[in-house]
């Protein structure tokens, strides 16, 4: 299959290309590098550095002709969304439109989309959170992202694209950015790695649903076959604190110092995790790699690529 992976130099992006590639596929990769990175992208994948908002966007499709199109590009910062909504505005929403309308010129069948949990749903009504939750976003970035389901929908019912949104929740594991703004688990190894005081925001008892990022990989090769017209969440269903996540990362590094607590941040969700039992029974997918084998996998990543 042909597949075209927009966001696939970046961390989640790039092991979904891994996967596809492993599974036999052909695999086209387009990414801006903003917070991609050259040194991700599989070998075997052909590289198109373009921005998912461009006009040249048109020039991959006439190469490539995709019959399937990933779509991992987004800026994804809560934090930063909410002083540019904007900016997340103009890549999540019309350059994912710019991506469907070629779509539709050139006969793509699907499109698997990367949603989120994490922030479309807003502070939960109800723990775990299914799919039939309402959709009350608290930030500009989990309204971006969830404006595209709805046009993903209308160019099925009017184009016939299939499509599978996966709704992802706290992703983590090799490649995140430890110097980024979002990535709880990438930043704590980085700073703890280093030495350097680790900071929680806010009191600490923040809960989200991490998953392993080759687990969440392995539902976009699931999507491939699985899943037309569906939207699912991706998650364990059970929730683990911020502060949970620094004792243990503080364990597997031999990290000395205390926790400091800083201010929480505006925008983010209290307390999230997700119920996934659509995604096992239709898409066959549950997670597979436990928080412990997934922390002691990521802080060896990180020990040898800081």
């Amino acid at each position: 299959m042909k597949i075209l992976v927009t966001g696939g130099a970046g961390f989640i992006g790039s092991h979904v290309v891994d996967l596809y590639i492993r599974e036999g596929h052909q695999v086209a990769v387009v990414d801006n590098l903003h917070t991609g990175k050259l040194e991700n992208i599989n070998p075997k994948a052909r590289f198109y550095h373009i921005d998912i908002r461009s006009p040249q966007l048109e020039e991959v499709f006439e190469e490539e002709r995709p019959e399937v199109i990933s779509h991992q590009a987004a800026l994804a910062n809560v934090r930063e969304s909410m002083v540019k909504p904007q900016l997340y505005a103009e890549v999540n929403i019309l350059g994912s439109l710019n991506l469907l309308e070629l779509a539709r010129k050139y006969g793509v069948h699907k499109i698997i989309y990367a949603s989120t949990g994490g922030a479309v749903y807003g502070e939960p009504e109800y723990l775990p959170v299914d799919e039939s939750h309402p959709i009350h976003p608290l930030d500009p970035y989990g309204a971006s992202k969830h404006a595209v389901e709805h046009y993903l929908h209308l160019y099925y019912l009017n184009y016939g694209i299939e499509y599978t949104s996966l709704r992802y929740p706290n992703v983590y594991g090799p490649r995140q950015d430890p110097f980024g703004e979002a990535g709880v688990i990438a930043i704590f190894t980085g700073q703890m790695l280093r030495d350097e005081q680790a900071i929680i925001n806010g009191s600490g008892e923040q809960e989200r649903d991490f998953v392993y990022v080759e687990d969440i990989a392995w539902a976009n090769v699931l999507a491939l076959e699985r899943g037309n017209g569906g939207t699912y969440n991706l998650g364990w269903g059970k929730g683990t604190s911020v502060n949970e996540i620094f004792d243990r990362l503080k364990e597997l590094t031999g990290y000395r110092r205390k926790a400091v607590h800083g201010p929480p941040k505006k925008g983010e969700v209290f307390k999230i995790y997700l119920k996934a039992e659509k995604a096992r029974e239709e898409l066959g997918w549950e997670p597979r790699v436990s928080l412990e084998e997934g922390l002691k996998a990521t802080v060896e990543y990180f020990r040898h690529n800081l």
